[in-house]
């Protein structure tokens, strides 16, 4: 059984019990959170496609962690101008435990 859910603007194909790092969320670790944009449900019977999401489903995940991503560089260079210019930044990730899907 899986599910396809947008979560925070981002789609995410779920399996219960998995862990996944998503964009930041809001709220404390372990708690609980629910995701209402399902876009396709998925189970050994069936198949469920939403338009634009389907009705009646949710996702249920638990709050791990808070963290951030690996460094991302960037650099910009002009030439023949002496100009360069190295920049970093981490993005802020939570780790979650999906719990149920249905």
């Amino acid at each position: 059984m899986f599910a396809v859910v947008n979560i925070a603007g981002q789609q995410f194909k779920v399996e219960e019990n998995q862990k996944y790092y998503v964009p930041r969320l809001q709220g404390e670790p372990d708690t609980e959170v629910a995701f209402e944009e399902v876009l396709l449900y998925a189970n050994d019977a069936d198949i469920k496609v939403g338009k634009p999401y389907v009705s009646g489903s949710k996702v249920y995940a638990k709050v791990l962690m808070h963290t951030k991503d690996e460094t991302v560089l960037v650099y910009k260079k002009k030439r023949r101008k002496n100009y360069e210019k190295m920049n970093g930044h981490r993005q802020p990730l939570t780790r979650i435990q999906i719990t149920k899907i249905g």
